[in-house]
């Protein structure tokens, strides 16, 4: 008959720097199926790095090891998880059961990792429970346990998935010696069912319940004695065929992802302040982007309602050497009847502007006066609220009237009265007010456009500016396409007119292009600012996953034990990771998106897309990724022997 476990010249040595100690000295030995063995020893003989290489949770130095008949040397780690899962069930002194999880949780890990369905493994851990008499303990958490109903717990955890093999390792030593005593009735009742019992202990009173007692000490097997004849097979080959029938491949995502949150919580202090970094910097990015975008939208906007197809002259200041206040005379409005004569000119709209007092009643108001020409709601694509606008006699009889702009309208005007037909004193000298502008609200600067009034140019010029230079003229082109070429025979024209290069041309489309251009790097700028945020959040959540694989080593340890591949514990970690950063990402979305709500509530222009707010809550997730990889990766690759060796 072939043994079920067999070990032939083993040996085991570990290595510290340039030392290297041997600890087990040419091992050999069997142990058929459905045996009751005790492995007794005193501390430092080797008996528990002899339990470590049986169940699989190390791996010998030299010789062989067989299992069934098959060598286990050359498994890959993987390859000896799912040998651990199908085989081997531990019963540890410490109990090793997972803080944050029930009872019930706890007995349910192995079936986890075996891939067996919720409803499934959740029946088979309540009836285990059951029946070690802790059916009312099963939502309990290990602190609410007494010692003796923690070890049972950890008993039905090592038969969840069948338990060929109960590997129990000093069982008793925690216990009390009524505890001890229950604990010891269990293992002889799981023999008695068919499962193959290995216990470990330094207790000879103990190892007396056993049917085989082998004694090692100093690495090498001095004795071993059996008090019974080896049972018949048929149960444990019943086990057999029953944890093959309840294997399976893939561990559930979806426990991975509660087994994240059970983690999280138990550290919520720390977790909310690795949230803090995610949730600023996915806030920032969101808040910062909309508002960008908004300005840039609004500015956008008025240079469109201004035209692509327009054409703005100004008076060139590269040769101005006049003193503060004063501006360059070199631009005339008949330099704007010059402009209109230029193929392709649609309208030439000249304007000259200056500081001045208005006053109606009692009421003194400073203001800009903007003299110009009955072109100029068309110019500016600026419509009138009530009344008309300047017209062509207005010009020709220099007549004193004027269209006010909303709000000297309403500082003038109080109690909503009509400005129409009213006068107004301007530097003393009496306007009739014929019409209001619609309103346009603030610039992109901020300076308010409905604080003007508008008058002919050709009064302006005489009564109010003292002065015949204007300021700009605008110029609209029929034909966008060849404003190039008309912005160079205008220049052209002016430069003739001149007798000098005392004018400069701004084409508005290019003033567009170079805007957006500008904008675009200013969000972009503002973009990586927030990003930096995400950067810090991020290393913050690799912190805490770090700490929390060195905190959680002994449970890393028993997840391994149980049968969890390195791909398993990955998966957890790394999904722990991507809960914080969605949380913090969520968190974040909510935080800009009020951040930039409370900015448009105090008139500042906000643009809320889709775009930014998914481009932000990604980056958080792949910051999660990216910062909790190295850390997960690290628990992985952690050896379950010495992962369960960890303080």
């Amino acid at each position: 008959m072939t043994a079920l476990i067999s070990l032939r010249d083993v040996t085991k040595t570990f290595h510290n720097g340039d030392f290297a100690v041997e600890v087990l000295h040419g091992i050999s030995l069997d142990i058929a199926a459905g045996e009751f063995v005790a492995i007794i020893g005193q501390s430092g003989s080797g008996k528990s790095t002899l339990m470590n290489i049986l169940g699989c949770l190390d791996q010998p130095t030299s010789g062989d090891y067989l299992i069934d008949g098959e060598p286990v040397a050359g498994f890959e780690s993987d390859e000896l998880a799912a040998l651990r899962r199908r085989t081997f069930g531990f019963v540890f002194q410490s109990y090793n059961l997972i803080p944050t999880a029930s009872a019930r949780e706890n007995v349910e890990v192995p079936a986890i990792y075996a891939g067996l369905p919720a409803r499934d493994r959740q029946e088979r851990a309540e009836a285990l429970l059951g029946s070690l008499k802790l059916g009312d303990r099963l939502d309990h958490r290990p602190n609410q346990l007494s010692g003796g109903q923690q070890q049972r717990v950890s008993i039905a955890r090592a038969l969840m998935n069948g338990g060929r093999v109960i590997l129990a390792d000093e069982p008793t030593g925690a216990l009390d010696s009524q505890s001890g005593e229950e604990v010891m009735a269990l293992l002889r009742r799981m023999h008695g069912e068919g499962h193959t019992i290995i216990l470990i202990t330094h207790s000879r009173e103990v190892a007396e319940a056993a049917d085989r007692l082998i004694e090692i000490r100093d690495g090498r097997i001095v004795s071993d004695h059996a008090r019974k004849a080896r049972p018949s097979t048929e149960a444990a080959a019943g086990l057999k065929k029953a944890v093959k029938e309840g294997s399976a491949a893939i561990a559930d995502v979806s426990e991975a992802v509660k087994m994240a949150f059970r983690a999280l919580h138990a550290n919520l202090f720390r977790t909310v302040l690795t949230l803090l970094g995610i949730v600023i910097g996915v806030g920032s990015v969101v808040a910062m982007l909309a508002i960008g975008t908004g300005a840039q939208n609004s500015v956008l906007d008025r240079i469109s309602a201004m035209g692509s197809d327009l054409l703005l002259v100004r008076p060139s200041m590269a040769n101005f050497r006049g003193g503060s206040g004063s501006f360059p005379v070199t631009l005339v409005p008949s330099d704007a009847d010059a402009i209109l004569d230029v193929p392709n000119v649609v309208f030439a709209v000249p304007e000259m502007t200056s500081s001045v007092t208005v006053r109606y009643g009692n009421i003194d108001y400073q203001t800009t006066a903007n003299g110009t020409v009955p072109a100029f709601p068309r110019a500016k694509s600026w419509g009138l609220a009530s009344g008309e606008f300047i017209n062509q006699d207005d010009m020709d009889a220099y007549a004193p009237v004027a269209v006010l702009g909303q709000t000297v309208a309403k500082t003038l005007f109080l109690d909503g009265a009509s400005p129409l037909g009213q006068y107004v004193l301007v530097n003393k000298i009496p306007f009739q007010v014929i019409g209001v502008m619609a309103e346009m609200g603030a610039s992109a600067g901020g300076n308010d456009q409905d604080d003007v009034m508008l008058v002919p140019l050709s009064t302006g010029s005489m009564r109010l500016f003292g002065q015949r230079n204007v300021r700009t003229i605008t110029v609209q082109v029929e034909d966008a396409s060849a404003i190039d070429l008309t912005q160079d025979a205008i220049q052209s024209l002016l430069d003739e007119r001149h007798k000098a290069e005392d004018t400069q041309i701004t084409n508005m489309s290019s003033v567009r292009e170079a805007f957006t251009e500008t904008s675009n790097t200013m969000k972009l700028f503002l973009g990586s600012v927030a990003a930096i945020s995400l950067l810090v959040g991020g290393i913050g959540v690799m912190n805490i996953m770090l700490v929390s694989v060195r905190e959680r080593t002994r449970e890393i340890g028993v997840r391994m034990a149980t049968g969890a591949r390195r791909r398993d514990i990955l998966l957890q970690f790394l999904i722990e990771a991507l809960v914080v950063s969605a949380i913090g990402g969520a968190i974040g979305v909510v935080l800009g998106l009020s951040v930039g709500a409370l900015a448009q509530a105090f008139g500042m222009p906000v643009s809320f897309t889709a775009g930014p707010v998914a481009l932000a809550f990604a980056c958080s997730f792949l910051t999660g990724l990216v910062f909790g990889y190295l850390p997960a990766r690290n628990a992985s690759h952690l050896q379950p022997a010495v992962a369960l060796g960890a303080d």
